[in-house]
């Protein structure tokens, strides 16, 4: 009876639950809503398979429950009260019903496909982009996004892992001439155009990421020497959330972008201000120049995942406002941020660390040339605004 009392709560609670929750879909701003009536049905059979199945139970539970004198029997289906009790002591030691596990196996079966055939359905349509769609490639990698779009000539450039660099990680064949004019997004945001197709070509450059907008019903997993695909039309305009819903190592929570639907004047806009990959590969040519190169090994390196630029909290110290700084070491001591510092630090992370930051950070190799680029970035940065000194202190 205790056992039919707990169950009942069960279902109880769990349906109280299901109407009373306050976890349920982001705002729908694209155009799958049949994934949302995918999941809705899902949820409406599988709920009525809960509670009958435990409602079921705890009819059972009470009605053949242990009483003084009685004593279970089995009587196979379908067999006579003369031949039952001519062939009993076969039937007690093969209790199978044959025909009942019959029913049920092809039952099952049939409510499993049933539950699947949507979901197929609307999966075979979510990775097949219509020709006409806008191709953007996401690039995932710890703990960052970066964006490639093709240029004027509506095609992207060939890549192959043998060309990546720090100022090209994206791979970009740099003999191709489809690559040249490629748009490259390095910003943790990226624009689409309002009410047009948006196929997403998804790879990974370390581990395992999961490219997922919440608003969008757009997720897919990010496999390292594999492309993933999928599309979407953004219906809402709007700055939504885009994350890596897949553990990543330390900085995953970071790895975080923004997804802005515009119109077709403001992200022409927009495209106007990026860079192409022919514009990247200049080489630097004066301390602006070297300040950029610092910026581009930053973003290629993966530095800005866990090194915030603008003084708020990460899973390192923030760069703003770092050189010059006193820095309170974890063995008590104090140490001066300068070159000499921060080219340490650099070349060998593990050496000392920083008090109230986990000891995390890889060592990157890196030529002398590139560690110069790096401080000088981190030195052009300037010093922090007052209350995001506050804040980061505050964090830590």
């Amino acid at each position: 009876m205790i056992m039919a009392a707990v169950l009942a709560l069960i279902v109880v609670a769990s349906v109280l639950f299901h109407f009373i929750n306050p976890w349920w879909f982001t705002p729908l701003a694209s155009n799958w809503k049949s994934m949302d009536d995918t999941i809705t049905i899902t949820l409406v059979i599988t709920g009525i398979f809960f509670v009958a199945i435990n409602l079921f139970l705890v009819y059972t539970l009470v009605r053949y429950r242990h009483r003084e004198g009685r004593r279970a029997a089995h009587e196979p289906h379908g067999r006579s009260e003369s031949e039952y009790r001519s062939q009993k002591r076969r039937y007690l030691s093969e209790p199978e019903n044959k025909r009942l596990e019959r029913w049920l196996i092809g039952i099952s079966t049939v409510g499993i496909m049933a539950l699947l055939a949507p979901g197929l359905v609307v999966y075979a349509s979510y990775v097949k982009a219509p020709p006409d769609a806008l191709t953007i490639e996401v690039l995932g990698q710890q703990w960052q996004w970066r964006f490639r779009m093709p240029g004027a000539d509506n095609k992207l450039g060939l890549t192959e892992t043998r060309f990546v660099t720090p100022t090209n990680p994206f791979g970009l064949d740099p003999a191709d001439p489809a690559g040249q004019d490629d748009i490259l997004v390095s910003d943790q945001e990226i624009h689409i155009p309002l009410g047009r197709p948006v196929h997403m070509m998804l790879r990974s450059h370390d581990v395992l990421h999961d490219f997922f907008a919440p608003n969008f019903r757009a997720r897919m997993n990010m496999v390292p020497g594999q492309i993933s695909t999928f599309w979407f039309t953004p219906t809402v305009a709007g700055r939504f959330e885009a994350m890596c819903s897949q553990l990543c190592g330390v900085g995953h929570p970071n790895m975080r972008a923004h997804v802005v639907v515009e119109d077709a004047a403001g992200y022409q806009a927009w495209l106007k201000g990026l860079e192409t990959f022919a514009m990247t590969q200049k080489p630097p040519s004066s301390e602006g120049g070297v300040v950029g190169q610092g910026r581009a090994l930053a973003a290629a390196k993966g530095c800005v995942a866990c090194h915030s630029i603008d003084g708020s909290p990460r899973v390192g110290p923030s760069w703003k406002g770092l050189y010059g700084k006193t820095e309170n070491m974890r063995d008590g001591s104090t140490a001066l941020v300068d070159d000499a510092y921060l080219g340490a630090f650099i070349r060998d992370p593990q050496a000392r660390g920083v008090k109230g930051f986990a000891p995390v950070m890889p060592k990157i190799p890196l030529s002398d040339e590139e560690v110069a680029a790096l401080v000088a970035y981190i030195k052009n940065l300037g010093p922090a605004p007052p209350a995001a000194a506050t804040e980061q202190k505050a964090q830590r």
